[in-house]
């Protein structure tokens, strides 16, 4: 009878330590990045990332992205999330973010960065009739941006203005469409996407004639992860060595 307990005991034992031992295994696996990156987005800024025709995001970041993951080996799996939340998402919901973000102290603090990939310039959306033409004009005015993006970091600097910060920019710039704000500061390159499709309503000003400076995109990584960032940056620099940057970037940005 005692070796009945004694084994029953013992067979309970290794059911417990082989139920955990799967569980580790299972918590292991969905933190792996040896196979798939899982990358973060924003697909509301054209021409880095937007839903594309078949529903799923597009654009330069995702080629981009895409073409890195190539490089090193990764299957590449886009989460489109709120831009807000990309930074704070790294390390648990996704491995990296890609989505046209700029290189900020701020961001610094939380994440890592790949080398830069793209250098761009805010810009100012206004209506057709505006008179705004300076940095001096931007002042004590409601102007739109997108939340958590370099737009929203200049005017909330601006004198006396009031922002709305949006979840997509392109609802700021319908805002500015329907008269409810002056202007909008997003991206250039986002922005003279909106300008051509809706070239009979708005007006887009160079981020030169307001002082902005330029700003540095990158892929937003894990702190303290050299390996996976030394991959990305090496990957990266082939990509622009092979011409494959440059043809990316005449596919989806210049033309």
């Amino acid at each position: 009878m005692k070796k009945k307990i004694i084994s029953v005991v013992l067979a309970s034992l290794l059911t417990v330590a082989s139920l955990a031992g799967c569980g580790s295994a299972a918590k292991a696996d969905t933190n792996n990045t040896n196979g798939t990156l899982v990358v973060g987005t924003n697909a509301a800024f054209p021409p880095f990332e937007y839903v594309g025709d078949d529903g799923e995001p597009d654009g330069f970041d995702m080629a981009l992205i895409k073409a890195v993951g190539e490089k090193i080996g990764m299957d590449v799996q886009i989460q489109d999330m709120e831009f807000d939340s990309l930074v704070s998402s790294i390390g648990s919901k996704i491995d990296v973010a890609i989505a046209g973000m700029t290189v900020t102290e701020e961001r610094q603090k939380t994440v890592d960065f790949s080398e830069s990939y793209y250098e761009a310039v805010q810009a100012v959306i206004v209506p057709k009739d505006s008179a705004i033409a300076n940095a001096d004009d931007l002042k004590n005015l409601t102007i739109g941006v997108q939340l958590g993006t370099t737009g929203e970091f200049i005017a909330d600097e601006i004198e006396g203005v009031n922002v709305s910060a949006y979840n997509k920019a392109v609802d700021a710039v319908n805002d500015l469409i329907n008269g409810r704000l002056d202007c909008v500061i997003v991206d250039k390159n986002p922005a003279e996407v909106f300008g051509t499709q809706y070239s009979d309503k708005v007006n887009v000003l160079p981020g030169t004639d307001f002082d902005f400076e330029p700003e540095f995109y990158a892929i937003a990584l894990p702190k303290r992860n050299t390996e996976l960032a030394n991959k990305i940056n090496t990957a990266i620099q082939e990509l622009k060595a092979d011409g494959t940057y440059d043809n990316l970037v005449k596919e989806y940005i210049e033309e």
